[in-house]
């Protein structure tokens, strides 16, 4: 057979011609797709490179936060410790104990020096307040508990006519490190 009898009608070298210019079509429509799919690959890419810096961006900032709300609570601590410290130092009873320690003695009447140089009262020095005197002993009209009667330990003393000293009042600590 001859390659016209393959074909009716002599169509033998337009159908190879065709099937020669058919591939050459296709690779040409694939080469006209390629941009674009390097397009879309190269999107997709750049997307998913972000959303991982993104990620790891967000991931940095909550170490931070949570190293941050450690830090303001031990500060938080820190601030109100030293604020106890401030109130005990400054309680009325604590200041008058320190000026005692120190011998400063209540002061007089006071006295003013107004603006234009005149003196208003009587300026008196300080004089040290007399000290306590000990209450005298009184006999007790209820009989104290011996020691050995209730049981020793925690048992009240027997009254002996001394002055019992005030408890002694508990002293701020100071803070670590301060």
């Amino acid at each position: 057979m001859t390659p016209a009898g393959r074909f009716p009608g002599g169509k033998a070298g337009r159908a190879a011609r065709l099937v020669r210019v058919r591939p050459a079509a296709a690779t040409a429509g694939q080469a006209a797709r390629m941009p674009f799919v390097l397009l879309v690959v190269a999107l997709l890419g750049g997307g998913l490179i972000s959303l991982l810096l993104l990620n790891s961006a967000l991931n940095q900032g909550s170490f931070q936060l949570t190293r941050l709300k450690k830090e303001t609570t031990a500060l938080t601590d820190e601030q109100q410790a030293l604020q106890r410290d401030v109130d005990g130092y400054s309680a009325p009873d604590a200041l008058q104990r320190r000026a005692h320690e120190l011998g400063l003695v209540p002061g007089g009447s006071p006295v003013f020096i107004g603006s234009d140089g005149k003196v208003a009262g009587a300026p008196t020095p300080a004089e040290a307040p007399p000290a306590p005197a000990p209450p005298a002993a009184a006999p007790s009209p209820v009989p104290s508990p011996s020691p050995s009667a209730s049981g020793g330990a925690g048992a009240p003393a027997p009254a002996t006519g001394q002055p019992v000293p005030p408890p002694a009042q508990p002293q701020p600590t100071p803070t670590p490190g301060r």
